[in-house]
């Protein structure tokens, strides 16, 4: 880690030294994704237990059995000759093995006509996903898209199915703007007496201040607040490359007009490392994790400009209560002892617990073109459902 923070500080350093102070977003651009010291790009990089922040496949497989449960009633709504599944960020392989798993021994009419397309920037997660989904590869239900071919969009109206991506857009390099004096500025990065510090500037990019524009925003004085531009330029690339079909974006963030409340006047920037949190992006450079909360309303309306309509937006609770995890918490639970199963249900709920867990501030959204008026059983509306018991000292669920 020592090694990694100091040689991209020295080269961060001595990129400011020679052409001033850099917008935030080039910062981070080079703190996650440096060809050698970035933190997607060096050696050491994990997710899970073991690794800086935890993704919900990689708390248990039955989030994956239940995003194949919702992929397959796409697939049927669809009802083509094959079913794309185009995973974007794809981490370590754990999502789409558990997705082909539940396919291949759930949907066997299915399974033959669906191909599991990757596409994985990261060189250490690449050759974990190919060694990890060997077999599926072997039985030509996978393969990988090539990241160049993508970003230049030779990709157009190719694939009739999903598209998916699940905490990939929160970990885009975002601009960082504050109100002062009444004055919109960008805030940059700058070197004082060999340490880097914020400054700030004139607005770098014209979009910037488009995307402010809109009429859920409207920042306070002293009010700072992030700017995903790459999460617009890559919903264009989505919509440009899905002929027929959804697209599932999984992450945490909020609607416009929550994201940037006075309440979030520091703005939602933060650094995750081995499972805590920072608001010091100057630490541990290239060594911990940095990501920001999703725009979900420009995702929506860049998707509408792209030809995507919205099928829905749930908090992922909702979404996987729609497709009965609480069902299949209770089969599961009738296989295992009682501490095993107790175990489970502890795991599992920190995937839909509203409050404390993943199941509220992660949002699914889904979106659809060349359908009409899909019904998803994801998306649908739910009656009360308790929490299943957990036994003595257990944690009641509130009716959702």
């Amino acid at each position: 880690m020592e090694k990694r923070d100091r040689g991209l500080r020295e080269f961060i350093l001595t990129q400011i030294k020679g052409r001033g102070p850099v917008p935030f977003f080039q910062f981070m651009d080079w703190c996650l994704y440096h060809p050698e010291y970035g933190y997607y790009r060096s050696e050491g990089t994990t997710l899970g237990k073991e690794g800086d922040f935890y993704t919900s496949p990689s708390v248990h497989p039955l989030f994956g059995y239940l995003i194949a449960k919702q992929l397959q009633q796409m697939a049927e709504i669809l009802g083509g000759p094959v079913f794309d599944i185009v995973e974007m960020g794809g981490g370590r392989g754990f999502l789409c093995e558990d997705v082909l798993t539940w396919m291949k021994r759930n949907a066997p009419e299915l399974y033959p006509h669906l191909h599991y397309y990757l596409l994985e920037k990261t060189p250490l997660f690449l050759k974990e996903q190919k060694e990890r989904l060997a077999h599926f590869e072997q039985e030509g239900r996978v393969s990988w898209i090539d990241s160049e071919a993508w970003e230049e969009g030779k990709e157009r109206d190719r694939f009739e199915g999903c598209l998916l991506s699940n905490e990939l857009v929160d970990a885009f390099p975002v601009h960082r703007v504050i109100v002062d004096g009444g004055i919109l500025k960008e805030i940059y990065v700058a070197e004082q007496n060999g340490q880097l510090e914020e400054r700030w500037g004139e607005i770098s990019d014209s979009r910037i201040v488009t995307y402010l524009q809109s009429p859920d925003i409207n920042l306070e004085e002293g009010q700072k607040a992030e700017v995903n531009l790459p999460a617009l330029d890559w919903m264009e690339r989505v919509g440009r490359c899905l002929k027929r079909g959804f697209v599932i974006t999984i992450d945490y963030g909020y609607l416009a007009q929550e994201l940037y409340a006075p309440h979030h006047r520091q703005g939602t920037l933060l650094c995750y490392f081995q499972h805590r949190t920072s608001e010091d992006p100057f630490e541990r450079v290239g060594a911990q994790d940095m990501t920001s909360h999703v725009n979900f309303t420009a995702l929506i309306r860049k998707g509408e400009d792209v030809g995507l309509r919205l099928t829905g937006l749930v908090p992922q609770y909702r979404f996987l209560l729609g497709l009965g995890i609480l069902q299949e918490m209770e089969s599961i639970g009738k296989r295992v002892t009682s501490l095993e199963g107790l175990r489970l249900r502890l795991r599992l709920k920190h995937l839909i617990e509203p409050e404390a867990g993943m199941g509220e501030i992660f949002k699914v959204l889904i979106q659809h073109k060349g359908v009409l008026q899909p019904q998803l059983d994801g998306l649908r509306e739910l009656e009360a459902v308790p929490w299943p018991s957990l036994g003595e000292g257990g944690i009641d669920w509130q009716h959702p």
